[in-house]
């Protein structure tokens, strides 16, 4: 808010500003988000489409205290309708690159249902994300970011990691984080053509300016590959078999160990396919081709990454 860049309407209330919170509830268009302020288990977030009752919410998180001491504080946020996309920045805290963009899916279910996980598969570049909207991103968002910190004297080198939301082609931030996102750097990572470390020296040195970013014209696609029953519980020390019939796909092990030689399961997320492809439909074609030559006990994934699209 403080550097305008673009991100949903939002402001936080207590019990003794409820009328306020009526007031802004006002200024929004329905569906109202309503989110308890402190931890809450994950519940302590309404969304309500009928004002009436999100102002008889509100005070019911406020004045009776519906979540505890949790929803002694309240944030109203604006309701975001769109389709999601993280952008990758790399900056030495003066100048900047912009990485490949890419679209990860959260969802353990197909058609994006039930549970979050930490991602079932991811895509770069986005599809729609055209020279138009990429240049939204860049003015809008990615400038007034880097020079943000600048600003408010954060001297900051690294990956910024910001979340967006496309609503009617204009960009607008869900989130900012510190890191690569994942598994959204399986596709992103691939392709770069220039060398990781170079750019690394560059970000400590504060040389980035002088490093001209190549990017592989290819689409890049993961798929996770899971063990059953995550992201809730689930069964480690499944035996991997399939691994040397891969062709033309990179498997990343993410929850694997060696057991006496084996190759076994040893987390929820367990193995990331990565192809490359002339679109992203050939990439995503390769690694369902290579999944069929993979196996483990109750292992699961998506059949739908990049329908969407």
């Amino acid at each position: 808010m403080k550097h305008n860049i673009p991100t949903a309407a939002y402001d936080s209330f207590t019990a003794e500003t409820v009328e306020k919170g009526y007031d802004f509830l006002e200024t929004l268009q329905p569906p109202y988000v309503l989110k308890a302020d402190g931890l809450a288990a994950g519940k302590g977030v309404l969304i309500i489409h009928d004002l009436a009752e999100a102002k008889d919410e509100l005070r019911n998180m406020l004045v009776n205290q519906k979540f505890g001491l949790a929803s002694s504080k309240v944030v109203i946020e604006e309701f975001l309708d769109g389709i999601e996309l993280s952008c990758f920045v790399l900056t030495d805290g003066k100048s900047y690159k912009i990485l490949p963009t890419a679209k990860d899916y959260k969802r353990i279910g197909e058609g994006d249902t039930g549970l979050n996980t930490g991602g079932m598969g991811a895509i770069s570049p986005v599809s729609y994300v055209d020279a138009v909207l990429m240049e939204k991103i860049e003015t809008r968002i990615v400038k007034p970011t880097i020079a943000g910190f600048q600003k408010d004297g954060i001297a900051y080198k690294g990956f910024v990691f910001i979340g967006l939301i496309n609503v009617n082609n204009e960009p607008i931030v869900i989130e900012y984080n510190v890191r690569m996102g994942d598994p959204e750097t399986e596709v992103v990572v691939p392709r770069l053509k220039t060398d990781l470390v170079a750019l690394f020296l560059a970000v400590a040195n504060e040389k980035l300016s002088e490093i001209s970013l190549e990017i592989d014209e290819r689409s890049a696609t993961t798929i996770m590959l899971v063990s059953g029953g995550y992201p809730e519980d689930f069964e480690k020390g499944k035996v991997i078999s399939g691994l040397e019939n891969i062709q033309d796909s990179i498997v990343f092990h993410a929850g694997t160990k060696l057991d006496n030689g084996q190759v076994v399961t040893n987390g929820g997320r367990v193995l990331a396919i990565t192809s490359y492809g002339d679109d992203f439909r050939e990439a995503i074609k390769k690694s369902y081709q290579n999944i069929e030559k993979l196996n483990f006990d109750k292992m699961y994934f998506r059949k739908d990454i990049g329908n969407d699209l």
